[in-house]
């Protein structure tokens, strides 16, 4: 069973920083497409980034410039950089292993506001 845990949610002031990171419990992590998804109140979980085992990556178009995703295969760590943040970046964050039918993190949650 893959175990996926967040780390660094919290609340930031828009146009602020916030750091996330997902630990994999995965042996062989380095095999796995590894993404970021986040879920607002009353919204359906959608796709923030996602970054394949060769370091590809794939952004939502409102994250795209302000976000980075990365990974580190031998810590089995995934990574997302969030910057200039938004109120509407508000929500709970998850990491996931294999997509929609794959394996969830509990989630992280991320507030932004003054």
């Amino acid at each position: 069973q893959v175990q996926l845990v967040e780390y660094g949610g919290g609340l930031v002031q828009p146009g602020g920083s916030l750091g996330l990171s997902c630990e994999a419990s995965e042996t062989i992590f380095n095999i796995y497409t590894m993404g970021w998804y986040r879920q607002a109140p009353g919204k359906q979980r959608e796709l923030v980034a996602i970054i394949t085992p060769g370091g590809n990556k794939n952004y939502a178009n409102s994250v795209k410039g302000r976000f980075t995703i990365s990974r580190d295969n031998g810590k089995k760590l995934v990574y997302l950089q969030m910057n200039s943040l938004k109120p509407e970046d508000t929500a709970v964050y998850y990491c996931n292993q294999g997509g929609y039918n794959g394996y969830w993190g509990r989630g992280t949650q991320v507030t932004v506001s003054s």
